[in-house]
């Protein structure tokens, strides 16, 4: 098969820090080719370099791209011969509707002037495609996080795309929507488009890559031709993180003591439309030392149960009580919710959960400033120790804790989260989508966190849409649908047939 793409020898630094050192990747043309590695190993940055972003000149090495040397230096040059990259960053304007998102920079005109039907009706066709059935007249600020991403792609879709690069795109997306981007992506490749795809997600690499290489610590460490035979996860997990790893979900023997947290019909209508019941009579119970699990396709309305139970941070008319150890508690704002023991770990880190032009000290210690200050004035010093603190126990790679939050891989980023939550002393630790965009050997490390918690005597709610990951971390699993719970199993009835049978019994799919 013709090569379409290779780079050879590619080296790029930042500052003293060697993020790429003879960086290798060859990709046949018309197939799905995967880059895989742990949160820092250098995927996105070499994805940066083949599209642009980060220019020639920028880096070392060779690119060539359909037989050519290419020296692009920008987004643009890329995009000129075909080459579209949809970062894990969402590139969107919420305040513009889906039809403005998708053909922003690349209006669909007729003599000077937009042709706007034409426009939506083309939005249309491409939002069938990647499986989104919204009006191309929906802002985009009101979509989920999931539904972003697939706009994202048919925004890549509407241009004349010959090799196109995603960076974790179903990282976002629950297992229905992640099997219609993937069919998406067989489709294309019938239609002879290349593409690479990053993804921490070993089965759908499996189901789709026609090639892998696999990338650690800035260095290609295997390139693996899956046509010619089957290639293991645990091959690719060994490349990655340059172990076996026999159990990815670290053994924890349950110590579950009395409820904690109970949450008694608990309702929400939608925040700018009233008449629509998001959240509609939901009834759940977590105990001492429990990891409980909600599983459920994308809006089914499990992010948001938890936020509005979470100081009412979405939703309106919220109705419903929050006990803790039996007794009402006052969770109105996110103040209250924090005073009353609860803590939240959105889903977004980067847009909600962090600030991520700040150093990882003040990230650590933005929950709970009354424990590192005095008289309403921070103790620098005591603010130092706490963060190095977590730095230690959490193993967060980094140079000191006065590291820009931005500069951390994802995986890191993600454990930051984790301390500035756990420095607020909750009892209950809400986590929404824990390990979203992150790589199997961070994985272990967040999972070993969350254990260390309940075994604590915390209590965990966790919301994922890896059912493997829930089968392999709960003690028991809620099933959410259209707004309701409609199935709870304990870990050992539990498996993905019964969660996907009590979804789909209930109007799911």
């Amino acid at each position: 098969m013709e090569t379409i793409l290779e780079m050879n020898e590619i080296q790029k630094s930042f500052g003293a820090v060697k993020a790429l050192n003879n960086v290798n990747l060859k990709v046949r043309k018309g197939e799905i080719h995967a880059i895989c590695g742990e949160n820092g190993a250098g995927k996105s940055t070499l994805m940066k370099i083949l599209s642009g972003v980060y220019p020639h000149g920028s880096y070392a090495g060779k690119v060539v791209y359909d037989g050519e040397d290419r020296a692009f230096s920008d987004i643009a040059d890329s995009e000129e011969v075909g080459i579209i990259i949809i970062h894990q960053e969402l590139a969107l304007v919420p305040m513009l509707s889906i039809t403005e998102n998708i053909f922003l920079g690349n209006e669909q005109s007729r003599r000077g002037v937009i042709d706007w039907q034409g426009s939506r009706s083309k939005a249309k066709e491409l939002l069938a495609k990647v499986g989104l059935t919204d009006s191309p007249d929906t802002p985009v600020g009101t979509l989920g996080i999931g539904k972003q991403q697939l706009v994202e792609i048919a925004k890549a879709l509407s241009k004349e795309v010959r090799l196109l690069i995603l960076d974790e795109p179903t990282a976002s997306l629950n297992e229905k929507d992640s099997d219609t981007l993937l069919n998406l992506l067989l489709e294309l490749k019938a239609r002879g488009v290349t593409s690479i795809i990053i993804s921490h997600k070993l089965n759908e690499i499996s189901r789709v890559a026609d090639g892998i290489t696999v990338i650690r610590d800035g260095s290609t460490v295997d390139a693996l031709d899956c046509k010619v035979g089957g290639v293991s996860e645990d091959r690719i997990i060994k490349a990655m993180v340059g172990r076996e790893m026999s159990d990815r979900y670290p053994k924890r023997v349950p110590n579950i003591g009395d409820v904690i947290f109970e949450v008694r019909d608990w309702r929400a209508q939608h925040p700018t439309q009233r008449e629509r019941a998001v959240i509609k009579g939901v009834n759940l119970k977590a105990r001492k030392g429990e990891i409980v699990g909600i599983a459920g396709l994308m809006g089914s309305g499990r992010t948001e149960f938890a936020m509005s139970v979470f100081g009412g941070t979405y939703g309106q008319d919220i109705s419903g009580t929050v006990l803790m150890h039996g007794k009402p508690v006052d969770v109105s704002t996110v103040q209250k919710a924090i005073k009353a023991g609860l803590a939240y770990v959105t889903e977004d880190r980067k847009g909600n959960g962090l600030v991520l032009d700040d150093n990882i000290q003040r990230n650590i210690t933005l929950a709970n400033l009354a424990g590192v200050s005095k008289l309403g004035v921070i103790n620098e010093h005591e603010e130092m120790t706490v963060a190095a603190d977590f730095l230690k126990k959490l193993r967060i790679r980094a140079q000191g804790v006065t590291h820009v939050v931005a500069n951390l891989s994802g995986g890191n980023q993600q454990k930051v989260v984790l301390s500035k939550w756990l420095f607020s002393g909750p009892e209950v630790l809400i986590l929404d989508e824990p390990t979203r965009g992150i790589d199997v050997g961070a994985k272990y490390e967040i999972y070993s966190i969350i254990n260390q918690a309940v075994e604590a005597g915390k209590c965990v709610v966790m919301i994922s849409s890896e059912m493997p990951e829930l089968l392999g971390m709960c003690d028991r699993v809620y099933v959410m649908n259209e707004g309701r719970f409609v199935g709870e199993f304990t870990a050992e009835e539990v498996s993905q047939e019964k969660i996907m049978r009590a979804i789909m019994r209930n109007g799911g799919m």
